[in-house]
C-alpha cells in the first residue's frame, strides 16, 4: 500500500488523480490502525513538501494556487423528472453531503385566521365549519350517542352531514330537523377516475336518490372539513374508500369489537370534534401531577386499564420513558394526526388497457384464489425484475396494513410513519422467500405469465375481488392522497398504546426480583 500510495502522489498528472483533502484521508488510514498507516501519512507529508497533513489541497502546477472543488448538487429523480433535495444538502468546500432533517416526523394541523378578508366581510357571513358523521351501520347501540352529539354540535352552528342509511335512522328522532339547512345529505360517490367498468370511464354521475326524491341540500367529497368516525377499522377503511382522492381530517372514535385505529373513546366525541375543529381549546394542564392520577386522562394514557386482557403492563405514563412530557390533545391548538399513506392501484389487461383503478389504505393481495395450483407470479420493482412467487399468494402493505393480514403472514410491524412498501409472501414453497421492505417512492408491478397453470385474483382492502387471467398485471404506487387520522396523543403513543392493548405486544409476566436470601444461600 505504501508504494501504491506515493506513485499515485508523485507520477499521476492532477488532472488525473485528485488527493483527497487530509482530514478524510486520515480518517480512513486511521481505521486500518497500524504503524505502517501513520508512516504512509509522513511520507505524503515530504512528498507535498508540507508541514500539515489538513492543508493538502489540490494544486496547479505553474504557480501553485489552491483550486477549489468544483460544486455537487443533489436531486430526488424518477422515471418523470429530478427534483430538488427536500432534505439532502452538500456543505463546505469539500462537498461534504448531509441530511437536514429526519425522514419523517409528528405532523400537526392548526387554524390559521385569514387576514386578507376584512373584520367587517367576516362577522356579516361567518364560517360554519361541516363534520361528516359515518356510523357503523350494523350497531344500533350507537345511534343513541351520534344524535346526542349531533343535536350539541348543532347548537356551536356545525354543519352536519349524513349519508342515507344514518338519515334513514334519524327520521326516529323528531326533535331533529332533516329538513334544516345545517343537516345536509351526503351521498357518497366515487372520485373521477376510481372504480372499474363504466364507474371508471364516468367523470360525472348524477346524484342518487332517496325514496325516489332527489335530495335539494346535498354534499360532495369537498364539502367536510372533518370526519367523525363512530365505529371500528372498517369504518375509517370506508371513508378511505369513498374519498380517493383528499381526505379530510378523520376523528375515529371507538364503537366496534377491536379498535386498533380508533383511540378516542365515545365519551370524548363531542369535546374531540369541537377542538378538532377550532371551537374549543383544550383544557390546560393547570394543577400539575395532581391530574396524572386520572388514568384515563388525555395527558396520561395508560395501557393497563385500557387492555383487553387481564395482565398487567407496567407502562402507565408516557413520560416515564423519557424526558419529555406527552402532547396535550389539542394543546397550544394544535392537532397531532397520523399521515397514513395509501396505494394508487390499477389493474391492466392483457392488451395495455386500464381496467380498474382503487385507492387502498392496509393491502393488496394476490392470490390463488379457488384454484388448487400455485399462483405463479412475476413481479417488478420500477421494471427491474424482482422474484417470481410460486406461493398461494404476496401481500402488499401499507405501515397502517403492516399489522392486519400481513402481520399474520410473517410479516414486519411498521410504524405508522415510516414510508414505506412491505411485500410479504403468503405460504411460499420455498425456504428463502422472506418479507421485504421497499421505499415508498417505487412503483411495484405483478402480471400472471402466459404459461401459469390457472388465473390469480386480486383484493383491495379485502373488497374489489377481481380475477387475473394470464398477461393481466396490477401496478402498485404510493398515493399523493394520505389519510390523516387524528391524534388522541400522538402517532407513537397511540401506535404502540394499541400494539399492546390489541395484541398484547411482547406482553408476559414479568421476572420477579431475586431476593437476598437466595442469593446467600
Amino acid at each position: 500500500m505504501k508504494q501504491l500510495i506515493l506513485f499515485l502522489a508523485v507520477f499521476c498528472p492532477v488532472d488525473a488523480f485528485q488527493l483527497r483533502p487530509a482530514p478524510i484521508l486520515r480518517t480512513s488510514l486511521h481505521r486500518l490502525n497500524s504503524a505502517e498507516a501513520q508512516a504512509d501519512i509522513n511520507e505524503l507529508k515530504v512528498e507535498a513538501n508540507i508541514d500539515d497533513a489538513d492543508s493538502l489541497v489540490q494544486t496547479n502546477g505553474e504557480n501553485g494556487k489552491s483550486v477549489p472543488k468544483r460544486k455537487i448538487e443533489l436531486t430526488w429523480c424518477n422515471a418523470d423528472a429530478c427534483h430538488e433535495t427536500l432534505r439532502e444538502k452538500v456543505v463546505g468546500d469539500h462537498n461534504h453531503m448531509e441530511l437536514t432533517a429526519p425522514a419523517t416526523g409528528q405532523v400537526a394541523y392548526s387554524f390559521v385566521d385569514d387576514t386578507s378578508s376584512s373584520s367587517a366581510n367576516r362577522e356579516a357571513t361567518p364560517y360554519s365549519p361541516a363534520v361528516l358523521i359515518l356510523v357503523k351501520p350494523d350497531d344500533e347501540d350507537l345511534v343513541p350517542m351520534a344524535v346526542e352529539v349531533i343535536e350539541q354540535l348543532l347548537e356551536y352552528g356545525v354543519q352536519i352531514l349524513v349519508d342515507s342509511t344514518f338519515r334513514e335512522k334519524l327520521r326516529k328522532y323528531d326533535y331533529i330537523d332533516l329538513e334544516s339547512e345545517m343537516i345536509r345529505h351526503f351521498d357518497p360517490k366515487p372520485a373521477p377516475g376510481f372504480g372499474s367498468g363504466k364507474q371508471l370511464l364516468s367523470n360525472s354521475i348524477t346524484a342518487n336518490k332517496s325514496n325516489g326524491e332527489e335530495q335539494q341540500n346535498s354534499a360532495d367529497l369537498s364539502d367536510a372539513d372533518l370526519i367523525v368516525t363512530l365505529g371500528g377499522d372498517g369504518t375509517i377503511m370506508y371513508a378511505s374508500h369513498v374519498f380517493s382522492g383528499p381526505v379530510p381530517p378523520i376523528l375515529p372514535v371507538a364503537g366496534g369489537s377491536m379498535g386498533f385505529l380508533t383511540p378516542f373513546a365515545r365519551e370524548e366525541m363531542l369535546e374531540a370534534t369541537l377542538i378538532a375543529l377550532g371551537l374549543k381549546n383544550a383544557a390546560a394542564d393547570e394543577n400539575g401531577d395532581d391530574n396524572k392520577d386520572n388514568s384515563d386522562s388525555v395527558n396520561n394514557l395508560t395501557i393497563s386499564e385500557r387492555a383487553n386482557n387481564n395482565m398487567h403492563v407496567e407502562a402507565s405514563s408516557f413520560s416515564g420513558y423519557n424526558d419529555r412530557e406527552p402532547l396535550a390533545f389539542g394543546n397550544n391548538n394544535k392537532i397531532c394526526i397520523s399521515m397514513r399513506m395509501r396505494f394508487d392501484c390499477r389493474i391492466f389487461g392483457s392488451d395495455g388497457t386500464l381496467r380498474a383503478r382503487y385507492a387502498v389504505l392496509n393491502e393488496v393481495v394476490i392470490d390463488r384464489g379457488s384454484s388448487p395450483y400455485l399462483a405463479s407470479l412475476e413481479c417488478f420493482c420500477d421494471d427491474v425484475h424482482l422474484t417470481t412467487v410460486q406461493a398461494d399468494g404476496i401481500i402488499f402493505a401499507t405501515p397502517t396494513g403492516s399489522t392486519a393480514y400481513s402481520m399474520a403472514a410473517g410479516g414486519s410491524v411498521v410504524h405508522p410513519a415510516v414510508p414505506a412498501i412491505m411485500v410479504t409472501p403468503i405460504c411460499p414453497h420455498v425456504l428463502s422467500f422472506r418479507s421485504m421492505v421497499f421505499p415508498d417512492h417505487v412503483v411495484l408491478r405483478c402480471y400472471v405469465p402466459s404459461d401459469a397453470r390457472s388465473t390469480a385474483c386480486v383484493h383491495f382492502d379485502g373488497k374489489h375481488r377481481t380475477e387475473l387471467s394470464r398477461g393481466d398485471s396490477v401496478q402498485i404506487e404510493m398515493s399523493p392522497h394520505p389519510v390523516p387520522t387524528i391524534n388522541r396523543v400522538d402517532h407513537s403513543a397511540d401506535w404502540l398504546s394499541s400494539l399492546k392493548s390489541n395484541f398484547n405486544f411482547n406482553t408476559r409476566v414479568r421476572q420477579k426480583k431475586i431476593s437476598t436470601t437466595s442469593v446467600s444461600d
